[in-house]
Order: structure tokens, then C-alpha cells, then sequence
């Protein structure tokens, strides 16, 4: 009898053992697999990401800016979205995103420096921002963020033509309009981080 429980004992240590180590270290079966955990980033995507954000929160701030009429704030951040061009390294990003900033990259620049070179004339600033907005939400579109932006429209903006801005929250905050027409606009889509 007490050879059967030094038996039983023994098994069940091994057994234990060898859960522990299986939930310590992926085994072969996990070889391959990805991690599809929230908190799972590859480190390629945490590279890729890196230069796009930083020209997301300069765009973001010459947004801000025109909302309050600030077109010497406006013409202080443009100056960071050619620093962020500078600084991106297009090689580390995906295939995909690569060909879209590849085609916007020239103009986000050029409309990037005639924002920073008119603080005193806001109006031609809108008129960049415009055209900068539209290759910001095809680029955005295509490489994600690190937070959630909404592509939103005014319809009353340049002859009732209307005008599309990102912005990092949902509450109407008109760059083309400023302080006369604040709210003016609708979320036109939400565009989740990734």
C-alpha cells in the first residue's frame, strides 16, 4: 500500500511540474502563433507608428490652433510637421503605409510650409489645412493610431463647399470657422486606434 501512494505521489508531482512549465514557456504547439493580447504590439508596428504619431500630434496642434484664430500658434506647429517628415523613417514602415506616405509626403511639406509661413494671413492657412487634411486621413486611414480620431466635416466651409479635419475628440471644434462658427460640422467617422 504505501508503495502505490509513494507511486501516486510521485506522478502527480510530475504532473504538476510539468503544468507549471508549460504555462511558464510556450511549447512547440505555440511556435508560430500570434499574440493576439490587447496589450500585444509588435515591435516593427511600435516603429512603424512612432514617426506617423508625431506627425498626427503636429497636425493635431496646427488643428487646434485655427480653432481659436491663432494663426502665429498655427504657423508655430506647421514648423513641427516638417520636423516630424524630417525625422520619419519611411524604411521601417509597412509596404502599404510606405506607398501612401510616399505619395502625400511632398505635400503634406509644401502645405505644411505655406501654414508656417503665413501666421498672418489665416485664411490662406485654412486653405493648406484643408488640402493637408485630406492627405492626413489617407494616411491615417492606412497606417492606424495610437488614438482613436475622427475624420469630421464642416458643410459651410469654403462656399458651402465643406471641409474635412481630423480631430482626437468627438466634440466640434471648427479649424475652418474659428471663434465664429465653433461648432459648426458632424463626426463623419471614427477612426479607432489600432
Amino acid at each position: 500500500m504505501k508503495y502505490i501512494i509513494t507511486i501516486f505521489i510521485a506522478i502527480s508531482a510530475l504532473t504538476i511540474s510539468s503544468c507549471n512549465n508549460e504555462s511558464k514557456s510556450p511549447g512547440a504547439a505555440d511556435a508560430g502563433k500570434k499574440d493576439t493580447s490587447p496589450n500585444a504590439v509588435a515591435p516593427v508596428q511600435e516603429t512603424n507608428n512612432k514617426g506617423i504619431n508625431e506627425l498626427v500630434s503636429a497636425y493635431l496642434q496646427v488643428k487646434n490652433a485655427l480653432t481659436e484664430d491663432n494663426g502665429q500658434g498655427a504657423a508655430s506647429s506647421a514648423g513641427e510637421i516638417t520636423t516630424a517628415i524630417s525625422q520619419l523613417e519611411a524604411s521601417a514602415l509597412s509596404p502599404e503605409t510606405k506607398k501612401i506616405y510616399d505619395d502625400v509626403k511632398s505635400d503634406i511639406k509644401e502645405h505644411a510650409e505655406h501654414i508656417g509661413a503665413n501666421g498672418g494671413n489665416i485664411e490662406h492657412q485654412r486653405e493648406h489645412f484643408e488640402l493637408l487634411s485630406q492627405d492626413m486621413i489617407d494616411l491615417v486611414k492606412t497606417s492606424g493610431s495610437t488614438q482613436t480620431l475622427y475624420r469630421e466635416f464642416c458643410p459651410m466651409y469654403n462656399n458651402n463647399k465643406g471641409g474635412t479635419w481630423l480631430s482626437e475628440m468627438k466634440e466640434i471644434k471648427n479649424p475652418y470657422l474659428g471663434k465664429k462658427m465653433p461648432d459648426c460640422g458632424e463626426v463623419k467617422e471614427e477612426i479607432r486606434k489600432s
